[in-house]
């Protein structure tokens, strides 16, 4: 547009002063000027382009391939066209990254007219997560570098990837309790293989429960008495404020606790019992963006700054996924870990006391946490108090010195303590417990 607008100008001033050559040098620029803006938008308005991903979920380690078809649906030939498949850009620059590619998203062609081009990339996930995979960013001009046009097309793909799960190990299975030595303070479950004594009949037992040997002894229906089952599953409460995994431990530590949550989940899950989480960390899924995806720019800049995962989110109630058994409950329990992503918004203790009320008491909760302020010990004893089976679970390495102060508050307030600070102390998880 500037070259247009000095173009006139100067045709204007040959005009008004006689100067015929630079009357005729401005005709020409602004018959070059348009039609270059012309052939330009005609160029980026014929392009059409398809992705396709191979898969839409995978693991940690697995690749997935994404292909990209663009098409020239124009009478005529586009003699450049630059192509970019947008990715997460934090991703990929994270150290270590979190996803590596193979073979290049990014390329310039020559589409005849009606042609197509198509073009393969790989992506290799080092990380679980939540990743957007486009839209794909478009660059054409004329010939004579004097008019650009961008152009975003395609809606993007999400790929999520599952957190590592881990076997433990360490788990007793034949005790069917899934982390500790912890007894229901009330008698909601009783255990069918463990009599405790015998009671009269009252109307409305069935027939199972009748003892047929005490019937027959005292001439009177007399019933079994069951003991009460011990904890049936487990509620995570998994501490992911961003002010708890800050220095050179990150992302290390942050993705420990997921592991840790995900391997716990799983070793519960297969034991038929029970399960749930509750986290204050922020939902991936809240950052996409429903609209922007298909629109012209007019800088490759602004392309990117607005068809990416928005940066924030103003979510303030925890990511909850309910404690209960299902068929779908260990699989809706890893899309949410796969998603979850550290915030500053709860903190635990307000994470506690939000969420208190709807843990089912007949499930142990299990606090993974990074570290322990005083007011995260006295949450965590404040449930124990009403009535709660708590353990935590430490995510800390051998040379942090806050580690006896953090192991001291949540002995004070009575809480099981269990480090882990690898995969391999995670996978022993169980086995022991922490006395000092």
């Amino acid at each position: 547009m500037r070259w247009i607008l000095g173009a006139i100008v100067l045709l204007i001033v040959g005009v008004v002063f006689q100067l015929g050559l630079l009357v005729y040098a401005m005709y020409v620029l602004l018959g070059v000027l348009l039609v270059s803006r012309y052939l330009a938008r005609q160029w980026i308005d014929s392009v059409t382009a398809e992705r396709e991903c191979s898969r839409l979920s995978a693991q940690i380690g697995e690749k997935v391939a994404v292909v990209l078809t663009l098409r020239n649906t124009g009478w005529l030939a586009v003699p450049w066209l630059i192509w970019e498949d947008s990715l997460p850009r934090d991703a990929l620059a994270q150290k270590p990254p979190r996803i590596k590619t193979e073979k290049r998203r990014y390329g310039i062609i020559r589409l005849r007219a009606g042609g197509e081009a198509v073009r393969l990339y790989q992506v290799n996930f080092l990380m679980r997560g939540y990743y957007q995979f486009g839209p794909l960013m478009l660059e054409t001009g004329d010939l004579f570098g004097l008019h650009r046009c961008y152009k975003v097309l395609t809606d993007p793909h999400f790929i999520l990837v599952y957190p590592k799960v881990l076997p433990l190990t360490g788990y007793d299975v034949a005790s069917r309790r899934p982390i500790g030595e912890v007894r229901m303070t009330h008698r909601l479950f009783e255990d069918p293989t463990r009599i405790s004594g015998v009671r009269p009949y009252e109307r409305g037992d069935p027939l199972s429960r009748i003892h047929w040997r005490a019937t027959a002894r005292t001439g009177e229906l007399h019933c079994k008495t069951y003991e009460p089952s011990t904890i049936a599953g487990a509620t995570i409460l998994l501490d992911f404020h961003r002010d708890r995994y800050t220095g050179r431990t990150e992302p290390h530590r942050s993705e420990l606790a997921v592991t840790a949550a995900a391997s716990l989940a799983n070793a519960v899950y297969q034991m038929g019992q029970q399960i749930g989480i509750v986290t204050n960390g922020r939902d991936a899924a809240d950052r996409i963006r429903e609209e922007g995806h298909r629109q012209d720019f007019a800088t490759r800049n602004t392309a990117r700054e607005t068809i990416g995962m928005s940066e924030d989110s103003d979510r303030l109630r925890p990511v909850t996924v309910t404690t209960r058994r299902g068929a779908d409950q260990l699989m809706q329990l890893l899309e949410t870990l796969a998603r979850v992503e550290l915030t500053d918004g709860l903190t635990f203790p307000e994470l506690v006391i939000e969420a208190g009320n709807r843990m089912p008491r007949d499930a142990t909760v299990i606090a993974i946490l990074s570290d322990v302020p005083p007011e995260t010990a006295i949450a965590l004893g404040n449930l124990r108090r009403r009535g709660f089976a708590v353990t935590a679970v430490l995510v800390m390495f051998d040379d942090e010195a806050h580690y006896p102060d953090c192991m001291g508050r949540l002995l004070a307030e009575r809480i099981d303590v269990r480090r882990i600070e690898d995969e391999a102390s995670l996978s022993n998880l169980c086995a022991e417990q922490v006395t000092g």
